[in-house]
């Protein structure tokens, strides 16, 4: 006998699982969602709040002149057939007709943020991309619901004041909770998923904790996993072969994957397990490597002092390589980013999701070096002093000419965007020199719960479990094991939370 019951229950509260639950609630159906931590939001509220929506609505305001037939071709040529066409299609098809949904809701508003797709020399890339992004909100609007939104990593990992602007995934989540609350859905906190309810094979609700207290909630019409990925169980980590770790992930602090595993045992199939949203990321003084990006300047090296990668390239191609060199043996943790007193001590890096603290800091932690010449800041980074030199003055000749002809740097639009269309070389001559620490970091996991294309999770001989749902990080990303473009995670985590619960509503 259940304690309670829905006709849907949604599990997670980033923007998949919000957008599930304002779907399900405004098709009439009796909602619940439950997120474990205390605050809602997920992962998307530390995020940029990006979107990859090819064609939609607030694209074409803006002068969009972008095809389908050309988001497919560039989508399928980084994808190729890693993941189901269908699956592919079904992403393609539904953004815009997500954001026609949405926009009819006078909470949810959108606006365009230019931002080149991660594959420049792909067929179809379009250099001002496919991106859209929540419009700000006002903080009076969202009134007392701040307080049930998760803070941005400043806040929530620094204990920063709250900003004054409400931006980015911090916007898309507290527009979501006004909506979401408009049409009905109960939404609920501090609420644990622990397992499935299952009946004859189809799942029919769910075991959660409250307080340490054991309850049931039925669902007669579905379950929707959308509670992210597994980047915060170093078990699942290691279980499932993720480099990194827990400390270098932006994922949330309650994605630990039970939902992923709770489906494991009740036979569901899992794709791309040993993948994740990767990036490299600045180390701070408490320990966390933290997703940065926006370089403009300075150049990464290995452990011997030579450079390994286009340090502009997009982030989750950079972190691939930075693996890669992982693997050989040639990069370790950490690997260092040199460059020069053009802009004082502190790295060129423009955009650190979490902040930086005081400089001090990072130097009594052994994290930033300065050094009158090359060869003494080899030494207190411990690479080759005969090599870094070298390194240098290879790299400079390549920035004078504005050609890279080693790795390419600056030859996509992303490589320049942060630049204002400028090569993004600066050269290394201005002593003192600085050595900056990084690790790996990823936004997440995106291995999880395999589904058909309308978001229906599967079992292992690809039959349909009735009754459960998957989005997010919880589902086997539909880009496989590349990053299209910014804003996919959040765009295919709301495109198949969508589908999901009009799947749902259809029952």
């Amino acid at each position: 006998m259940a304690d309670e019951h829905f006709d849907v229950v949604v599990v997670g509260s980033g923007g998949g699982g919000l957008c599930a639950a304002y779907t399900a609630a405004r098709e009439g159906l009796n909602t619940l969602l439950i997120e474990s931590a205390s605050v809602f939001g997920g992962t998307t509220a530390y995020s940029g709040g990006g979107m990859w929506f090819p064609c939609n609505a607030v694209l074409r305001r803006s002068g969009d002149d972008d095809t389908l037939d050309d988001a497919r071709t560039y989508f399928q040529a980084v994808v190729g057939d890693r993941t189901p066409k269908d699956l592919q299609e079904s992403y393609l098809r539904t953004g815009s007709t997500l954001v026609d949904y949405l926009e009819l809701d006078d909470a949810l508003a959108f606006e365009v943020l230019p931002w080149p797709d991660y594959f420049g020399n792909a067929p179809k890339a379009r250099a001002g991309g496919r991106h859209i992004i929540p419009a700000p909100l006002d903080a009076e609007v969202l009134g007392d619901l701040r307080q049930s939104l998760r803070p941005p990593l400043g806040a929530d990992r620094l204990g920063l004041p709250l900003p004054a602007a409400i931006t980015g995934g911090q916007a898309l989540i507290g527009r979501f909770l006004l909506a979401a609350q408009a049409v009905g859905a109960e939404l609920r906190a501090n609420t644990e998923f622990q397992d499935y309810l299952v009946e004859e094979g189809a799942v029919v609700g769910v075991v959660v904790s409250v307080e340490g207290e054991r309850r049931t909630i039925r669902a007669e019409r579905g379950v929707i996993i959308a509670a992210g990925g597994f980047e915060q169980s170093a078990e699942m980590r290691t279980r499932f072969g993720i480099p990194g770790d827990v400390e270098g992930s932006m994922g949330a602090p309650a994605n630990t994957g039970i939902p992923i595993r709770a489906g494991i045992d009740i036979g569901a199939d899992v794709d791309l397990m040993g993948e994740a949203w990767w990036s490299p990321g600045l180390t701070h003084p408490d320990g966390r490597s933290a997703f940065s990006l926006c370089f403009t300047g300075g150049i990464f090296v290995d452990a011997n002092g030579h450079r390994f990668v286009n340090e502009s390239a997009p982030y989750d191609r950079l972190g691939r390589e930075v693996i890669a060199a992982m693997g050989h043996g040639t990069v370790g943790l950490p690997f260092w980013m040199i460059y020069d007193d053009r802009e004082g001590l502190v790295p060129p890096v423009k955009a650190s999701t979490q902040p930086m603290v005081d400089s001090a800091a990072y130097v009594d932690a052994g994290l930033w070096h300065t050094a009158d010449t090359l060869e003494e800041l080899a030494q207190k980074i411990g690479v080759d002093e005969k090599v870094l030199p070298g390194t240098i003055a290879r790299f400079n000749m390549f920035a004078e000419s504005g050609n890279d002809e080693d790795f390419d740097r600056g030859n996509e639009p992303y490589d320049r965007a942060f630049t204002g269309g400028k090569s993004p070389m600066a050269p290394i001559t201005k002593g003192p020199f600085h050595a900056a620490a990084f690790g790996l970091s990823d936004l997440g996991t995106k291995g999880g719960l395999r589904t058909d294309s309308n978001a229906r999770v599967l079992d292992s001989d690809s039959r349909v479990i009735p009754g459960l749902y998957a989005a997010g990080n919880s589902m086997a990303a539909v880009s496989g094991t590349v990053y299209p473009g910014g804003g996919n995670p959040i765009g295919a985590s709301m495109v198949f939370g969508f589908l999901a619960a009009k799947d749902a509503a259809s029952r």
